[in-house]
């Protein structure tokens, strides 16, 4: 429910309403504004009775919250939410953030070559995998906390914020420690263990969409996040499994206007895992630019034939560069920046 506090209510006002709240079993996130202060509060709706709460001092009225998320929703929060990620990068400003890097970390040479190359070009954060957790379990599946140091060394260098995933519950912590945003891969999606940790570090957290889910449970999933004290939740769209098998997955375009009707938080698209080829990064990546989109994560590698993973759908560092020139006119008409 939404308790919504007169105009000027005295700082006191709002914490008894806090505290009570609280007492019932909810958690409280109060919004405060010039005028009127607004406390969010979320639980189990039986376990209060609104008329109590609305006798109050300084309560003008109690609404309900309609949708199952509660905080991920516009109910609460209608003003977008702009993520600050570090390294003075913001994701669902005016400027969009372009994130690109390897499917994986292979060694020093390879991620400081890319790095430079992406910075060079305009992307702002860099991504690499240390933990890769592949279909097959003989593929390469990541240097791990080697990887992860090499990307801090790159970040430390090069003044770039990084991304990486994490794939278990145990290595929070671990992934924590060295980047600035943690992912939250497709299949880990609805690991609620997993999100709730993420969520604990109140680090940003990039969440993708899950390979068959549809957009409520992707939102649901984000609460989980967000239900932890987290406020900085980015949304990835990376496609989902359809009958189509001429691309690796089904770019869904339209997520973004539908995320941006039903949450607050930014939408960004991943063009490499949705198409799976990189002769289409290009062409999807413009779309989604168009669509409104947030941002874009884009696989590069500087040499695909030899990538540990996901080589066919990197693009080469020069072929980055062209992309990013293609990507300034469309979102500049669409009123925003690169």
């Amino acid at each position: 429910m939404i308790v919504v506090m007169r105009p000027y209510a005295t700082k006191q006002e709002i914490q008894n309403v806090e505290k009570r709240l609280t007492e019932l079993g909810f958690q409280t996130h109060p919004i405060y504004g010039e005028r009127k202060t607004v406390i969010g509060a979320v639980g189990e709706k039986s376990l209060a009775d609104p008329s109590s709460l609305s006798h109050m001092p300084g309560v003008e009225a109690i609404v309900p919250i309609l949708k199952p998320y509660k905080l991920v929703g516009k109910e609460l929060k209608k003003d977008p939410t702009v993520v600050d990620v570090g390294g003075g990068v913001q994701i669902g400003g005016k400027e969009l953030v372009i994130i690109a890097g390897p499917c994986a970390v292979e060694g020093e040479e390879q991620i400081y070559s890319v790095a430079q190359a992406i910075k060079k070009s305009g992307a702002k954060i860099l991504r690499g995998g240390a933990f890769k957790p592949r279909t097959s379990p003989y593929s390469f599946q990541g240097l791990e906390e080697e990887g992860l140091k090499l990307l801090c060394r790159v970040k430390q260098d090069l003044g770039m914020p990084v991304i990486t995933e994490v794939v278990d519950t145990r290595d929070v912590e671990l992934v924590s420690r060295y980047s600035d945003i943690l992912q939250i891969g497709a299949r880990n999606m609805q690991n609620f263990r997993l999100l709730s940790e993420c969520g604990k570090t109140k680090k940003p957290v990039l969440l993708k969409r899950g390979l068959s889910s549809t957009i409520e449970e992707w939102l649901m999933a984000a609460e989980y996040v967000m239900s932890e004290g987290d406020t900085r939740v980015i949304l990835c769209e990376r496609g989902i499994r359809t009958f189509e098998s001429a691309t690796r997955n089904t770019m869904d375009i339209n997520a973004v206007p539908v995320v941006k009707e039903l949450s607050h938080l930014p939408i960004i698209a991943d063009p490499s895992h949705g198409t799976g080829n990189w002769k289409y990064v290009n062409a999807v990546a413009r779309a989604f630019i168009a669509a409104g989109a947030d941002g874009l994560i884009i696989e590069v590698h500087p040499d695909p034939q030899h990538a540990a993973s996901d080589g066919p759908q990197s693009l080469k560092p020069e072929v980055f560069d062209e992309l990013m020139n293609v990507l300034k006119p469309i979102a500049q008409a669409v009123g925003r920046a690169i």
